[in-house]
């Protein structure tokens, strides 16, 4: 399982989740962009998520729903800003593909690092940077460091057997 370790914000907006996980930066990556797997870590069970569009390059596509146990739908749409394999990928929802501003500003930017460590661990490490205070807090109270856990979690997990 992944240990936690505390690592602090760069600014008042910025939520952080780093783990120290047992599995290279090249599996991780290789999770976060293999569609077919995310049904198997993307959110907390019993949720599940599947990806409908994924264009890994700046600007392109970040899609994905999210189904709850009593049949919510929650679609995710963004763009990718920057993609690094193996190494980083940074998102946000504040942006539709094409550039398109997102309803209602978006709710975060997220840089999702993999640094390899001399150990042979990768410390996994999601900074979420919101537009304001107040998006920070409704994240916070969604449960992000309980959520987010969850998923790295899950996410190892998966990668270990990739």
């Amino acid at each position: 399982m992944a240990i936690p370790i505390d690592i602090a914000p760069n600014h008042d907006n910025e939520l952080v989740l780093a783990r120290i996980m047992e599995a290279s930066p090249e599996q991780l990556y290789k999770v976060w962009t293999t569609p077919e797997r995310f049904p198997e870590w993307f959110c907390p069970k019993p949720w599940r998520a599947e990806v409908t569009k994924m264009d890994l390059r700046p600007g392109g596509a970040s899609e994905t729903t999210m189904y709850g146990p009593d049949g919510e739908v929650f679609p995710n749409r963004g763009v990718y800003l920057e993609v690094v394999p193996n190494e980083k990928i940074v998102f946000t929802d504040a942006f539709t593909e094409g550039w398109v501003p997102a309803d209602g500003g978006g709710m975060m930017t997220c840089v999702l690092t993999f640094e390899r460590r001399p150990d042979g661990k990768t410390l996994y490490l999601a900074r979420c940077g919101h537009p304001t205070v107040e998006k920070k807090a409704q994240h916070a109270q969604m449960g992000f460091h309980e959520g987010w856990g969850v998923v790295a979690d899950q996410c190892e997990a998966v990668a270990r057997t990739m």
